[in-house]
């Protein structure tokens, strides 16, 4: 069988306070779906921000439930910030398969859904399966694989708008001990997973119009991120989000209006940790 990962599908910043998050976001420019609130045995609630080819996804906990135990405890050990990796796929079922056959270990196979408020005033349902790479396979947070099974309910097009112009995912960046050691072993999770350097850095492609990880050491990301406070993102996860967006001074507008002096980096304009629920949050142009 062949290998079944195509692409970053989304990411999710897993927060403290999910209401503080998402004006926070607001606050940057971006237009936030309205809330969903998953079952009652999860306990927890989600807004997207929804872009034409993928998706960031801000996920807090309502009521502390058995089932969402394991991310409370990741909240008090890491911290809030930016968690987890989802992955293309077609069906999560024939994934799992696939993998096993290659050798790569999973685990957590199973479905969801939740309702969805649509634009007219209806009510929808959005419904996923998903499966998760083992710890053992991912050098840091969480990399899973998510089939949309109601692709209408989640991609709704005035969602798609952004006073930021923002237009999709650029990169995920993570602090790293070892890049060059972690970057391969990221690799193998895509089908056209591979490892390039560029400025020193270690980045892992995961296929055609998909955002890459790139892994750095703290002296780098450091350097790069020069006035940002890296200690104040999730630890033993992911750090900063780089957005695609069409129009960096539509960026600079938005945070002026905020209140929010961003920081310029060699690619674009980037805002810390205290300003988006534990993500260094960066803009660069498409």
């Amino acid at each position: 069988m062949s290998h079944p990962v195509k692409g970053v599908d989304h990411c999710f910043a897993l927060v403290d306070d999910l209401a503080a998050a998402a004006a926070q976001y607001e606050a940057l420019g971006f237009t936030l779906s309205p809330r969903g609130t998953h079952s009652a045995i999860r306990g927890t609630a989600n807004y997207t921000i929804m872009f034409p080819d993928d998706y960031f996804e801000l996920l807090g906990i309502l009521t502390p439930t058995e089932l969402n135990a394991p991310r409370r405890e990741v909240l008090a050990a890491k911290g809030q910030g930016l968690h987890a990796i989802a992955c293309r796929i077609d069906t999560a079922d024939a994934a799992a398969a696939a993998l096993e056959e290659i050798g790569i270990a999973t685990k957590m196979l199973g479905s969801f859904s939740r309702p969805v408020d649509l634009p007219d005033g209806s009510e929808g349902v959005a419904s996923f399966s998903t499966v998760a790479f083992t710890p053992e396979e991912t050098p840091r947070g969480t990399v899973f694989m998510c089939e949309h099974r109601s692709r209408d309910t989640v991609w709704v097009p005035e969602l798609l708008t952004h006073a930021n112009t923002a237009c999709g995912l650029g990169a995920i960046l993570a602090l790293s001990k070892s890049p060059e050691q972690e970057a391969p072993r990221f690799a193998r999770l895509w089908a056209e997973g591979s490892v390039s350097m560029r400025d020193g850095l270690s980045i892992v492609h995961t296929g055609p119009n998909s955002a890459p990880l790139i892994l750095a050491t703290a002296d780098q990301l450091g350097a790069y991120y020069e006035g940002l406070d890296l200690a104040g993102t999730t630890r033993g996860a992911f750090t900063a989000l780089r957005i695609k967006v069409r129009d960096l001074a539509a960026v600079q507008a938005c945070l002026e209006a905020a209140g929010i002096e961003p920081v310029e980096t060699s690619a674009g304009l980037a805002v810390g940790p205290e300003y988006a629920a534990g993500v260094l949050v960066e803009f660069v142009t498409a």
